[in-house]
């Protein structure tokens, strides 16, 4: 049998721990045929962002179309869209039902706090991308954007995942990753709680595990995962990616994860 086809629509990372490369790297950890349409442009690697350059929303649909018109893609999901053209650009194939199963990851803030878009395309995440999501994962930092204050505590978590998937019949994950003590990601589906707790492992290589976790918990619902399964195995997927990882040497910054779990081979 063929397998599953995803799509993700993200950033290029030249650095190969993030973004487009980390979606392709999950899908075919975990059996999933991936596919691409890239926003941007970087160079980075584990230190430091030195560009982003968007290309033309024109052109990212292109990619999206050209994909959509020869597989059947069974999930889909999004990282860094980069400009409000391009969020439009996304939601307006969602409305129109051409997304499906679609997995946003709002990349709209950095692991050191900088903001990586204008608040117009903030306020589409929310308007446009939000209510057609089946899963939504922002982070600590991205939740407390949307939602116009701080989110900290695990009591926070609750508090704007509830507030968050109010606007939407989908699954709201706000991820704990930036919180200390253990990994909590808190899920809210039609007002019920749930939360998802691994161990936080200790290192510094965790490059790329919010994408990790959208783009396994894309290829989950494309291998017909209900959303909840999907999320779960979605958590076990990074943690084990990330604990493999946590010894490596590569780079000076954060480092990637083990997509394959090499360290269990």
């Amino acid at each position: 049998m063929s397998p599953p086809v995803a799509l993700t629509i993200a950033g290029s990372d030249s650095g190969a721990g993030a973004g487009i490369q980390a979606d392709l790297k999950t899908f075919a950890a975990l059996s999933v045929f991936g596919t691409c349409a890239i926003t941007a442009v970087t160079a980075q690697n584990t230190a430091v962002v030195r560009v982003v350059h968007p290309l033309p929303a024109s052109l990212v649909r292109d990619q999206v179309e050209a994909v959509l018109d020869d597989f059947t893609v069974a999930a889909v999901k999004t990282g860094m869209l980069a400009t409000p053209e391009i969020v439009e650009l996304v939601a307006d194939l969602a409305d129109a039902g051409r997304l499906p199963r679609l997995v946003v990851d709002p990349v709209m803030v950095s692991s050191t706090g900088t903001r990586l878009l204008d608040e117009e395309a903030e306020r589409l995440y929310l308007k446009r991308l939000l209510p057609v999501a089946t899963v939504f994962t922002p982070n600590l930092l991205e939740a407390g954007v949307l939602l116009g204050r701080e989110v900290r505590s695990e009591a926070a978590q609750q508090d704007a995942a509830r507030d968050l998937a109010a606007q939407t019949s989908g699954a709201v994950v706000v991820k704990g990753g930036h919180a200390v003590g253990d990994a909590v990601d808190v899920v809210c589906t039609a007002g019920s709680l749930v939360s998802l707790r691994a161990r936080r492992v200790d290192t510094a290589n965790n490059h790329g595990s919010g994408c990790s976790f959208a783009s396994a918990t894309a290829a989950g619902l494309a291998r017909g995962l209900s959303s909840a399964d999907a999320l779960q195995h979605a958590k076990d997927f990074v943690y084990r990616a990330i604990e493999g990882a946590a010894h490596w040497n590569l780079g000076s910054g954060h480092g990637p994860l083990d997509h394959f779990h090499w360290e269990e081979q």
